[in-house]
C-alpha cells in the first residue's frame, strides 16, 4: 500500500512530461508533413544529403555551364 504513495506522483510526473513533449512537438511543427517522408523513401535520389550548391548543379541541364566554370579566361588547349 505504501508503494502507491510513490507510484501515483511518479506516474503524474511522467504524464506531465508526455503532455509537455506532445505540445512541444506540435509547437515546433513536428507533425507538419506526415506524408513527405513516406513518399521520399520511394525515390533513389539522395538530394537531401547534398549541399545547396551541389543540388543546383545537379538540377541544371547538361548543356548549361555552371557559374564556377564560366570565367573570363580562355580554355587551355
Amino acid at each position: 500500500m505504501t508503494i502507491l504513495y510513490m507510484l501515483i506522483p511518479l506516474s503524474l510526473i511522467l504524464l506531465g512530461l508526455a503532455v509537455w513533449a506532445f505540445f512541444w512537438a506540435v509547437k515546433n511543427d513536428q507533425f507538419e508533413d506526415l506524408e513527405g517522408p513516406a513518399h521520399r523513401i520511394l525515390f533513389d535520389d539522395d538530394e537531401n544529403d547534398l549541399t545547396p550548391e551541389a543540388r543546383e548543379q545537379r538540377r541544371k541541364p547538361a548543356g548549361e555551364k555552371s557559374e564556377a566554370s564560366q570565367s573570363d579566361e580562355p580554355p587551355d588547349r
